[in-house]
């Protein structure tokens, strides 16, 4: 792709995914813009094994931007990176089209793994603020991954992770489109369970009123009956003696 067509696409992407943009010229400003720019030129001289030059590119451009790519990884089109700093890209990272990173990904290793050791994101994937990926497995495309989570095993496709480590917690087969931003209306299973378990509680709060109610007649009832039976034992005593 020639450096004039990127750039018509590069355009279109942030016009698409961010709506703080007023203009095209506004795209020259971003981080993103640039170091996937500077990406670019940095792969195709790593692909060349100009490893020194690509990696000076490579650093470079994270002093610049704070974004780091490493020159060895493999990114479709359409990637769009959102404020970006901190961002990390490890060097096996393969990336499908139109992937969405948030500020303070990590797509990493464990570091206990040698060749394929980073993540591998399918299509329309997007990964929130704050996010770690860490591993050499594949996250299916249409996912989203929630802000902070950290996701350390394989993500079928069409899915929504979050939580520390990463959980399902949605899947369907009803696909999520790229221009789908949203990063913080996504399922939360800790709120659901605390709500779960309070409405447990107050169910056994009134089941143990009601069974102290309960009580209170049956020992009410109780001292009637003997005041009954002292009554009428106190009775016969009486006559007994006439």
């Amino acid at each position: 792709m020639g450096i004039l067509s990127y750039i018509r696409q590069e355009i279109r992407v942030v016009r698409e995914r961010d709506p703080a943009i007023k203009s095209n010229l506004e795209v020259f400003l971003y981080p993103s813009f640039k170091a996937i720019l500077h990406y670019r030129l940095a792969h195709k001289l790593y692909l060349k094994k100009h490893y020194f030059l690509a990696r000076w590119i490579s650093q470079r451009t994270v002093r610049k931007t704070g974004i780091e790519i490493h020159p060895g990884a493999t990114i479709g089109k359409g990637l769009f990176i959102d404020h970006g700093s901190g961002v990390i890209i490890g060097e096996t990272a393969e990336l499908g089209d139109n992937v969405t990173l948030y500020q303070g990904v990590t797509l990493g290793g464990t570091g206990k793994e040698k060749g394929k050791r980073h993540p591998t994101l399918g299509d329309n994937v997007m990964v929130s603020a704050g996010a770690k990926v860490l591993g050499s497995f594949k996250i299916g495309e249409n996912s989203k991954i929630g802000a902070g989570s950290v996701v350390l095993k394989e993500v079928p496709p069409n899915c929504t992770v979050v939580g520390v480590p990463g959980r399902i917690v949605k899947m369907g087969d009803q696909k999520i489109p790229r221009m789908d931003m949203d990063q913080v209306h996504l399922p939360d299973p800790i709120s659901n369970d605390i709500r779960e378990l309070q409405a447990d509680n107050i169910r056994l709060h009134k089941r143990l009123v009601q069974m102290e109610k309960r009580m209170r007649c049956m020992r009410t009832q109780e001292i009637d009956v003997l005041d009954d039976k002292e009554t009428k034992q106190s009775i016969s005593i009486e006559k007994e003696k006439k």
